[in-house]
């Protein structure tokens, strides 16, 4: 039996943001949905954070998600079952309250684990383990010790595992807390990585730069051979453009330029490399303008930056994680620069999911 997983969808991220949807609905309507049709797989399985917002959702939102995923299942007799993630829940210590029971509950197709559950799925027991806090702990330890079941798929916060790239998570349980488990599957940290026997499966789809060329898509577990496969998604949302004219004629500069029609509604950094005709630079922004992105911002090498080569220039633009990482490297300092290093990220990591 070959089973989709997939997690950390984020539903109503950035504010609830129309460019979003969109993209999530290219993701779902010409991706998800055409493989499990050609592939005939007739079970899903979310990893937790459906949704973003832990306390209300928008109408909008609600809508994208219910047409673009939950009915779409339902119409196709494809079992959904969701594990309760961080996001889905209002309160830090329980999970008894979360979006899908409150929104979904009543759904044939649609089965929610707030609680750990072992299911069997086509002979083979798995391991479901909603989001660890401080009331289920001690059900979850101890449905972990009794479950007959050696695979476990959870929306799980474990140290030593990687959070982002280039820097690894220090709170939560242990990776020797799943000795037992001969692979684990999780939500929660937005990059996929492996580590031991846990998997980090990774959003389906970019959301900050952070994600900037990091692969992105859902997997399918065979329970009959126990291989996870990766169905990356083809489609970015965050663009980096280099604009280099010198030594160029304008039609190499201004014709057949791949970044035009991709990024309508996206998030575009133009960096500019060589400016010697002003003029044809204003009309290449002109023109990527024209196609409507979300956002365009400039890192421009004539702007005193002392930048020596491109990768300094590349660097430059460069997402918030790294930049503060780089600068806490540099900084003249007695405080432990990793364990600075680490707060930073933390802090920039809740910020970026806080409400307003």
């Amino acid at each position: 039996m070959k089973i989709a997983l997939i997690t950390d969808t984020h539903w109503g991220v950035r504010n609830d943001a129309q460019n979003f949807l969109e993209y999530f609905r290219r993701f779902f309507h010409y991706q998800f949905f055409p493989y499990l049709e050609k592939n005939n797989i007739d079970t899903v399985i979310h990893l937790g954070d459906i949704v973003d917002r832990r306390k209300y959702i928008n109408y909008i939102t609600l809508r994208h998600l219910k047409e673009e995923f939950i009915n779409k299942l339902e119409k196709k007799n494809i079992d959904l079952h969701i594990i309760a993630g961080n996001h889905d829940v209002p309160y830090k210590n329980s999970n008894d309250i979360n979006a899908m029971r409150e929104l979904f509950d009543r759904r044939e197709n649609c089965k929610i684990y707030w609680e750990p559950e072992t299911v069997n799925f086509d002979g083979t027991d798995i391991c479901l383990m909603p989001w660890i806090n401080n009331s289920n702990y001690a059900q979850a330890v101890e449905h972990m010790k009794d479950t007959p079941a050696q695979i476990l798929m959870g929306h799980l916060e474990i140290a030593g595992c990687l959070m982002m790239r280039g820097m690894t998570n220090e709170h939560g349980m242990q990776i020797d807390d799943f000795d037992k488990f001969d692979m684990v599957m999780s939500g929660h940290f937005h990059t996929k990585s492996t580590t031991k026997n846990i998997h980090y499966l990774g959003t389906p789809y970019q959301i900050t730069w952070s994600d900037y060329k990091d692969p992105k898509g859902f997997h399918v577990f065979d329970t009959d051979t126990r291989q996870l496969e990766f169905i990356q998604n083809p489609y970015e949302f965050f663009f980096k453009v280099y604009y280099d004219d010198a030594g160029k004629k304008a039609v190499d500069v201004l014709v057949d330029n791949e970044y035009f029609f991709a990024t309508q509604e996206a998030y575009v950094k133009v960096i500019v490399q060589s400016k010697e005709n002003p003029f044809w630079f204003d009309q290449y922004m002109d023109k990527l303008y024209m196609c409507n992105p979300a956002s365009i911002q400039i890192v421009d090498d004539h702007l005193n930056l002392n930048l020596e080569d491109d990768e300094d220039i590349v660097n430059e633009a460069e997402d918030t994680v790294t930049i503060l990482s780089k600068y806490i490297e540099n900084m003249e300092t007695n405080v432990p620069k990793k364990r600075l290093d680490n707060l930073m990220r933390n802090l920039y990591n809740e910020a970026l999911y806080m409400e307003v």
